[in-house]
């Protein structure tokens, strides 16, 4: 099937490239709340930041945030033609709507008017609490049942000619979206914004997020994602950063490498390991670091690393490029070590 292409102000959603997206949590016709949240958005690597517009206040708003920040702002609207037409008018780089519930014809009809008029594409589906009646009579909380419900509402904006538009089909149940996404990349060649919705918070929440994003781009389905967690966006946008890393889709970062440890460590391999995450995770360079608990396995696995140190009873050992560069007394080793990463990071 034809895979289509989509642009989003600057970002082309399709062709391969995998977007990352977020969205704020404050009320959207707070500007300078707004645009702080945004620049910390930027800041930690997002492409696409979503707002919601619940009046016309936001809706008017977005003018004014859109002029302050530098990613593509998307407009997350509900039951208002009016405010959907308003927010594209002020400057929305992309609206997100669910056609069912905008209205009858006619709003429908206008809004896909704008979204012409604009030449700005639209991100439309279902979710397992928005399942269109007749879908969830029919096929019940089921991948069926987002697919179906999601391409019906693809086809009330194709109906008015409307082109350029992203679908989702979200739920919190991990095998339920990896199934749902299949059906649908089968079914249509639209990009496809992926993610697993209310994943909730803390650990589980990621590990919800990293299986189901990650297996579907694994297969090589999806086009922008978005980790929805119970917390500050800003982490949401450095695991949706990480999961890509994982898959192999973003190589421009310096990945870390480091052992569990055992009894046969002999330093702070952990408090060293620590350290050098931090130091590199804004880093826009493709390196490899290794961190590593002892000689045994050490030196061996650090062979496909830029630089790595494995650690003895008395001094460690530094290597860069996989060959033993020097032996570092254990009390010096952490300070050297973090002394030569530095000088390959600038």
């Amino acid at each position: 099937m034809e895979k289509k292409q989509v642009r989003v102000g600057g970002v082309l959603l399709g062709g391969g490239n995998v977007s990352v997206q977020s969205m704020t949590t404050v009320k959207t016709s707070d500007v300078h709340g707004s645009v702080a949240q945004i620049m910390r958005l930027e800041e930690a690597g997002c492409d696409i930041v979503r707002v919601a517009v619940l009046d016309e206040d936001d809706a008017r708003a977005i003018a004014a945030v859109r002029s302050r920040v530098h990613v593509p702002i998307v407009a997350d609207i509900h039951f208002s033609a009016r405010l959907a037409v308003l927010a594209a008018e002020n400057g929305a780089a992309k609206l997100r709507i669910n056609p069912g519930n905008i209205g009858g014809e006619r709003e429908i009809a206008l809004v896909a008017d704008c979204l012409k008029a604009h030449r700005i594409p639209v991100r439309v589906g279902s979710n397992t609490g928005s399942i269109e009646p007749e879908f969830y009579q029919k096929y019940g909380r089921s991948a069926e049942a987002l697919v179906e419900s999601a391409l019906w509402n693809v086809s009330l904006l194709e109906k008015h000619g409307v082109e350029d538009i992203v679908i989702s089909v979200k739920a919190s149940d991990v095998p339920l979206t990896v199934r749902a996404y299949e059906l649908l990349s089968e079914r249509t060649g639209y990009p496809l914004h992926v993610g697993v919705t209310e994943a909730g918070g803390g650990d589980f929440a990621l590990t919800k997020s990293a299986i189901g994003i990650g297996a579907l781009l694994l297969k090589g389905i999806g086009d922008t994602i978005r980790v929805s967690l119970s917390d500050d966006p800003v982490k949401e946008v450095y695991a949706a950063r990480d999961i890509l890393r994982a898959v192999g889709l973003q190589k421009n970062f310096v990945e870390v490498v480091s052992c569990p440890t055992c009894g046969r460590c002999m330093y702070d391999c952990t408090g060293l390991a620590a350290k050098v995450r931090e130091q590199v995770k804004d880093v826009k360079k493709p390196l490899k670091v290794a961190v590593m608990g002892c000689v045994v396995n050490g030196p061996g696995e650090a062979k496909g690393c830029d630089l790595g140190i494995a650690g003895g009873k008395d001094f460690c050992i530094i290597m860069e490029k996989g060959r033993e560069q020097r032996r570092v007394p254990v009390s010096d080793a952490e300070s050297v070590f973090l002394e030569r990463l530095k000088e390959l990071l600038k």
